[in-house]
């Protein structure tokens, strides 16, 4: 299905939506309806007395009624102007609060659903892009707040109100106004919805392109560098600009086109008011003041008319502006906690796989199907094998970072299925291969696993991990910004900062990802030193490269395609004949001795 054939999400999803956000703010809710509503209806009766007003003065200054009924006139026509400022006013303080609340609310709802959607939703989307959802959609909620209270719900008011008392006094003036808005509202909602929309929903995809291309070059700014690419990059944001140019342009056009038709059809609905209100005085049905008050009467009605097409594109722009927000929050959550999830309590930390069977979507064989294993607590097990064995899914399993297909996963005894994710994974400390770090100081850092922890209990940390002392070189030391993903360290600083990250979170189970491979041999030998102290006491599974890092380990786990094919300790894995293992480790020991010569 195409974008332009796509129904158009307004009424289905985008407002509902909207809607559920005010029924949360009841009162304030009221006090801008009812203040705008109220100054609309001072705006009405102007009319109504501007004509009394023409009709007094008419009949002469001589006449003591008619000086009265136009002091009457003038009275109630500045009351309903001082009245309409006043709860205008009203309206408008209210809206203030009501709207930053209802933007704050969709933020944070937002950014707390794409925190918790699933790590393959993460890995296939950009980060700029998620943000330029959630920006736009935010303040594409302002403009409909403000299109839907001040302006359409006035207007509609103002537009029936007005037929209304047209039509008491002439039937046929109300009703050449009540077809010709209702022609001109008709076409405006068609125009926008089927016309616009589609086009504007086409050009937000590409927006939402240009901001993804650009968070990946700048976040990626390194990489960029180190080849020169910078022309390239720009080359490819510069393709990109180009084809959102085109899209942009088009609804644009589309926007210029529906404006010159409602003018078109606002000049005919214009001509045949006037036409038809001098034919009743011309007729003798109608006075000068009655002439007055149909003409003022329409020149309101054309106003709010005009601004109706204005305020119906804007809302149609505000919807479509919304409309990727408000997916996000239709995205299911890959992992959710079970209906009755209790916190995990780990103490020693035995991990169990109870025949477990686990397939990735998508794939038509499962990756494990029925592994059944024990580590004990305490134990520090490595987990080697080729690519795409299934080392990287056990450990992923391990923090349910997917749901098994079958079978469980026990953690002292306890289903993490059963668990609440938060007590599970704050309860197991992981270094990746390719530490993260926030754009953060290093002591928040460090203490982003157990926030609130003393300047004192991170400095230990930090010197447990081999990493007190460079802190202690930095201008900053603890206060230092590492910058984004951590780019202002080297790659053994960030992974003793990881290192000490783990020290201070103190879980009963570590995950180690090869937290050695690519660094040199002074911050290897550092960082295995502080990994040494961190098993300590630790259920530990670590993920291993490079083989010598799980040599003294008390097991190690050989997999090949999803099973675990050998098992035991590196002195009796080595020895075993036309071994997977020993395989491994010997072309890992000719390799080094190649370089090693080389050097």
């Amino acid at each position: 299905m195409t974008a332009l054939s796509k129904k158009p999400t307004a009424i289905r999803v985008v407002l509902p939506f909207v809607f559920k956000h005010w029924l949360k703010q009841p009162g304030r809710g009221l006090v801008v309806a009812g203040g705008l509503l109220g100054a609309t209806a001072a705006d009405l009766f102007m009319p109504v007395f501007s004509g009394h007003l023409i009709d007094a003065l008419t009949r002469g200054p001589s006449d003591p009624d008619a000086r009265h009924a136009a002091l009457v006139a003038f009275g109630a026509i500045v009351a309903l102007g001082a009245a309409s400022m006043v709860l205008r006013l009203a309206g408008l303080q209210a809206i203030v609060p009501f709207t930053l609340q209802i933007m704050s609310e969709v933020a944070q709802e937002a950014f707390t659903r794409v925190q918790r959607l699933s790590t393959d939703w993460h890995a296939n989307s950009f980060a700029g892009s998620t943000v330029r959802k959630i920006t736009r959609g935010m303040w594409a909620l302002d403009l409909l707040n403000d299109t839907l209270l001040l302006a359409l719900l006035p207007s509609f008011v103002v537009l029936i109100g007005s037929m209304i008392l047209l039509g008491v006094h002439w039937a046929s003036l109300g009703a050449v106004i009540a077809l010709g808005a209702l022609a001109y509202v008709t076409m405006t909602v068609l125009f926008s919805t089927r016309y616009i929309a589609p086009a504007a929903r086409v050009s937000n995809a590409w927006d939402t392109k240009v901001g993804g291309t650009l968070a990946d070059a700048l976040t990626c700014n390194a990489v960029v560098k180190s080849f020169g690419a910078e022309l390239r990059e720009d080359a490819r944001l510069a393709r990109v600009i180009k084809r959102w140019g085109v899209r942009v342009r088009r609804t644009w056009f589309r926007y210029n086109y529906t404006a010159m038709a409602q003018l078109t059809l606002l000049l005919t609905l214009r001509a045949s008011v006037i036409g038809g209100s001098v034919l009743l005085w011309v007729s003798g049905y109608a006075s000068p003041g009655d002439v007055t008050y149909v003409l003022t009467s329409y020149y309101v009605i054309h106003a709010y008319l005009r601004d109706v097409g204005m305020h119906i594109n804007n809302l149609q722009r505000s919807v479509n502006d919304m409309e990727e927000l408000v997916a996000i929050h239709d995205e299911p959550i890959g992992i959710a906690d079970a209906p009755h999830a209790q916190p995990i309590a780990i103490a020693g930390g035995e991990i169990v796989f109870d025949d477990v069977l686990f397939q990735y979507g998508g794939h038509r064989t499962p990756l494990y199907d029925g592994l059944s294993l024990t580590i004990r607590a305490g134990e520090r097990v490595g987990l080697v094998g080729r690519s795409g064995s299934g080392k990287t899914t056990f450990v992923k399993l391990v923090q349910r970072l997917y749901d098994v297909s079958g079978g469980r996963v026990l953690i002292d005894g306890q289903d993490i299925a059963l668990a609440t994710q938060q007590s599970l994974r704050s309860q197991i400390a992981i270094v990746q291969q390719e530490p993260i770090l926030f754009h953060r100081t290093l002591a928040e850092n460090i203490a982003y696993g157990r926030p609130g922890a003393s300047l004192e209990a991170i400095e230990q940390a930090a010197r447990l991990a081999n990493a007190h002392e460079f802190i202690l070189r930095l201008p900053k030391g603890y206060g230092t910004l590492v910058g984004e993903r951590g780019v202002k360290l080297s790659g053994g600083e960030r992974q003793r900062v990881a290192l000490a990250r783990a020290f201070l979170a103190d879980a009963p189970v570590l995950i180690l990802d090869e937290a050695t491979s690519s660094l040199d041999s002074e911050s290897e030998a550092l960082i295995q030193e502080a990994m040494e102290r961190l098993m300590q006491g630790r259920t530990s599974i670590v993920i291993a490269h490079r083989l010598s890092t799980v040599k003294s380990l008390d097991r190690i786990l050989v997999f090949d395609r999803g099973e675990i094919v050998e098992q035991g300790t590196h002195a009796a894995l080595a020895r075993k004949p036309d071994g997977i293992y020993r395989s491994l480790f010997e072309r890992q020991v000719v390799e080094l001795g190649q370089i090693a010569a080389a050097e």
